[in-house]
């Protein structure tokens, strides 16, 4: 090459965007992290109404990160995640009510709007593990002002899962689907597991539409909002990505991962991409919801372990081993 080409070709770099790498980096907490809940959790909604002193007046979404030793709450400042620290009593005052008397042991509650629901009914799958006989839904109902004061009623649902299938274990999702709520349930059929809309019929809450039933595990990696409401699934031991389209209530596949690269649950949408555990939960990667073809892929410390957060354009990691992780991608746009 001659010194010319040379220079020229030293410049064409220099003037060109490089992409940004995912840089990882690890939060100075004096506990071991063992729950981890992100911005749209009970547990973030009872910290941020609490009226906390810790907290400034315009604090933004946060997460809520616990463990035997201690608990935090996770904020952005500026360009970075801070941990402002809280009691452990706190914590387990402002959770309490995450798994409400008869909830299936383990699960969490979902709330959405005047709403609330709960795996309930601790029942056993086809292959024996632990799940859920119903989705029992808490909807408060509208009051009439008046200048006596009056308890707000509460109308009170439990949707079965249809003969012969129990709920997973899987956390509800809630979702809107063309101006309703509605909410996200894995299935479990001797035959196999699907995703399980559940919505209001005809004024009855009820399993409005499900996919259809596939063998081997499944897990659901987020749920999409937005004007086209959808669901990411990992489906199979392969860790294969599906794309369901829920406009109408009727789920339609619309794309999947391509064959050869598996991830695992948990995930979480970040712009119009999805981040998610590898496989083997020793890297996150980010997924194009379009399409679902992988853009980039970071290492992390330690296997994911409790789970993941997103916060700006931040992705907080809790590790395996209570550590936790910041991860920053300058591609990622939230």
């Amino acid at each position: 090459m001659s010194e010319r080409a040379a220079v020229a070709l030293a410049l064409l770099l220099l003037a060109s965007p490089a992409a940004a790498e995912p840089r990882v980096t690890l939060l100075d907490l004096p506990f071991r992290v063992t729950q981890l809940r992100d911005a749209g959790s009970e547990a973030a909604l009872a910290v941020t109404t609490a009226g906390l002193p810790q907290l400034p007046r315009k604090a933004g979404p946060v997460a809520v990160a616990w463990g035997e030793a201690g608990a935090a709450i996770l904020m952005l400042a500026g360009d970075k995640v801070t941990a402002v620290p809280l009691p452990l009593d706190a914590i387990e005052g402002l959770t309490a009510g995450e798994t409400p008397k008869g909830a299936l042991p383990g699960s969490r509650r979902v709330l959405a709007g005047p709403l609330s629901a709960y795996l309930s009914g601790p029942s056993r799958g086809p292959d024996g593990r632990p799940g859920a006989a119903g989705v029992t839904l808490r909807e408060r109902q509208k009051v009439t002002m008046s200048a006596d004061p009056k308890p707000v009623p509460v109308a009170t649902a439990t949707v079965p899962p249809g003969v012969g299938a129990v709920f997973s274990a899987d956390t509800l999702r809630p979702v809107e689907i063309d101006g309703s709520l509605n909410l996200l349930a894995l299935s479990e059929r001797p035959e196999g597991n699907g995703l399980a809309v559940i919505g209001r019929q005809d004024g009855v809450w009820r399993v409005r539409a499900e996919t259809p039933p596939e063998p081997g595990p499944l897990a659901l990696a987020a749920e999409l909002p937005g004007p086209v409401p959808g669901a990411v699934l990992v489906r199979g031991e392969e860790g294969r990505l599906e794309h369901w389209s829920l406009a109408g209530g009727t789920p339609v596949r619309t794309g999947k991962s391509a064959d050869g690269t598996g991830f695992s649950a948990p995930g979480a949408v970040l712009g119009s991409e999805l981040v998610v555990a590898s496989r083997d939960r020793a890297a996150l990667a980010y997924v194009a919801l379009g399409g679902l073809a992988e853009r980039a892929r970071v290492a992390l410390p330690a296997p994911v372990g409790a789970g993941l957060a997103v916060l700006g354009d931040r992705v907080v990691v809790a590790l395996a081993d209570g550590r936790l992780a910041t991860v920053q991608d300058g591609d990622a746009r939230p």
